[in-house]
């Protein structure tokens, strides 16, 4: 039976949210269900719709979680990076998604409907991210931050793809042994050159 009067609205999306997070960082996407979080939040799925109004949109708030962790695990690595910031950018990549894989790969494997948008406070704490990275290129450019926003958005792609074939074991299968120093090297390559430029 579950417990419908024992939370505030506020308190039982706070509930969900963290059970649907912590079944996420266990199973992954494939395996997530909104009627597990249900149980483990001890309400009835319709409870959850009820919250979050859909299965999309609670793991998009799921996934938004995992961007403020995420956030705070660059700033974390920044606060202790000395004068390599650059490589403290890319270790906390990869640091992050090798300590949360399940999590970290949700956030590329959940697709939204058909035009179906991302409300905009979750879009503002996730550009949190990005503005970390961007904030990180333009001190190492010497640049204004609006300036190298192109340049962020392929940046975090090229680290992106390289930490993905590394936790698929695609870069293993490749031969490569180091996907982390390969991807730092790509990464000061492009800012040589965007400074050369």
């Amino acid at each position: 039976m579950g417990r419908r009067s024992d939370h505030s609205r506020a308190e039982l999306e706070a509930l969900i949210l963290g059970e649907g997070h912590a079944l996420m960082a266990s199973v992954g996407f494939a395996r997530f269900s909104a009627r597990e979080v249900a149980k483990r939040a001890g309400y009835t799925i319709g409870t959850i719709y009820n919250v979050f109004g859909s299965y999309d949109r609670l793991v998009l708030a799921i996934n938004t979680r995992t961007f403020t962790l995420w956030a705070e695990h660059l700033r974390a690595q920044l606060a202790g990076a000395g004068t390599d910031r650059i490589a403290a950018l890319v270790h906390g990549y990869f640091g992050f998604a090798r300590a949360h894989p399940h999590l970290w790969m949700a956030i590329y494997d959940h697709r939204l409907p058909p035009g179906a948008g991302i409300p905009a406070a979750d879009e503002a704490t996730r550009a949190e991210l990005t503005g970390i990275v961007a904030d990180e290129i333009a001190r190492a450019l010497g640049r204004e931050r609006p300036e190298v926003a192109a340049l962020t958005r392929s940046l975090v792609a090229t680290v992106h793809g390289h930490c993905h074939f590394a936790l698929t074991g695609a870069f293993a299968l490749m031969g490569e042994p180091d996907p982390e120093g390969v991807a730092l090297a790509r990464v000061r390559e492009t800012l040589s050159a965007a400074a050369a430029g």
